[in-house]
């Protein structure tokens, strides 16, 4: 058994459901079981870094108020990627990475850390298992996205509520297409990994469902339109992954020219093109996808991987993350974690089979 007493938890990276039940399991399990004492960094990596630090003792009364069952995150994060801009004082400072490394350390030292658990992407983890090292303690990773693109692990928090949000829209979409005669067009998050669309796009019923992992053509989409509206069916509901390319090879972005936005738009314009019998609408879902209440599934895997964790710290672990794999909650080494690129829809997997099955057109799936 290792020697630790004191722990500290932050979030890193863009949020989502199921943070807070993950952060409650963490506090409730070391303190339960071990007799921890639990900090709660605030804002990422930010908060051992400002002058003055930003953190919280936690207790167990600490969630009495529904925090666990709330989306976002209650500590705050960061998804800057900028840890050298800090507030020291109430003025912002621009440190060197030196200097960045030496106040984290002293924030260490200062609240008697012995462990960190981070909740956040690979990269966060990368970024602050570095820290850490330099820092002399231990720390456990935990796997958060909407993407569910993690390397590795099959399952990171916050998908489950996402791909729940995804589909009340596809059912609320579907009503409004069906009292219309139109061909609905919901683009989703996820980046370059489809996972979401995907299965969003078979709970919700969709006709059409795009996703990087499957190249497409536009004459495949006009055709399934034109099959469904020939069935004597007068609605579609067509599902697009944020990230896909178009035929050509290109991306559609937002204004600041990195995050991923518009191919929906992109779509509608060409089978207003190709096929203009079609009468056609389009939805971002946008950030919607990433809040409220975590669903039943986030609450129970987010809780497992929050204990998960910290047993993993009472064994003298470090340097890991907790992943899902194959029916179980493991740890792997983070050096081997990093190596693994994030994780895709598998062409072969029964997802896309079942998709495939119910006549949903993804593309070309021999090409």
């Amino acid at each position: 058994m290792s020697a630790i007493k004191r722990i500290g938890i932050l979030t890193s990276g863009g949020d989502c459901s199921g943070l807070n039940t993950v952060i409650r399991a963490v506090v409730f399990r070391a303190i339960l079981e071990y007799k921890w004492e639990v900090f709660g960094i605030k804002n990422a990596t930010d908060g051992l870094i400002a002058r003055p630090m930003k953190y919280k003792k936690f207790s167990l009364s600490d969630f009495d108020f529904p925090f666990a069952k709330m989306g976002g995150t209650m500590l705050g994060t960061n998804n800057s990627g900028n840890a050298n801009l800090q507030m020291t004082d109430g003025k912002l400072t621009e440190l060197t990475n030196d200097e960045v490394i030496s106040r984290f350390k002293e924030g260490i030292k200062t609240l008697g850390l012995d462990a960190l658990v981070v909740i956040g992407g690979d990269g966060s983890m990368a970024i602050v298992s570095n820290f850490c090292r330099k820092a002399d303690i231990s720390m456990i990773g935990i796997p958060k996205t909407i993407d569910n693109d993690a390397p590795v692990t099959e399952y990171s928090v916050g998908f489950a509520t996402a791909k729940d949000v995804v589909m009340e829209a596809l059912d609320r979409l579907d009503t409004t297409a069906t009292s219309h005669n139109r061909v609905m067009i919901l683009e989703v998050m996820g980046r370059g990994a489809g996972h979401l669309a995907l299965e969003s796009a078979i709970a919700g019923f969709a006709d059409v469902c795009l996703i990087p992992e499957i190249p497409y053509t536009y004459e495949g989409i006009v055709n399934k339109l034109k099959e469904v509206k020939e069935s004597g069916r007068t609605h579609s509901l067509v599902v697009v992954a944020e990230g896909i390319s178009t035929p050509e090879g290109g991306h559609c972005y937002a204004a600041n020219g990195r995050t991923f936005c518009g191919v929906a738009h992109s779509i509608s314009e060409m089978i207003n093109e190709k096929a203009s019998e079609f009468n056609v609408r389009t939805t971002i879902l946008g950030h919607v996808q990433r809040g409220g209440e975590p669903s039943a599934e986030d609450r129970i895997m987010a809780s497992a991987f929050g204990v998960h964790a910290v047993d993993c710290l009472a064994q003298g672990k470090t340097d890991q993350m907790v992943a899902f794999k194959e029916g179980k909650i493991e740890s792997f080494d983070l050096s081997y974690v990093l190596q693994v690129a994030n994780r895709p829809v598998d062409k072969d997997s029964y997802l896309v089979k079942t998709a495939e099955g119910l006549g949903i057109y993804l593309g070309e799936l021999d090409a």
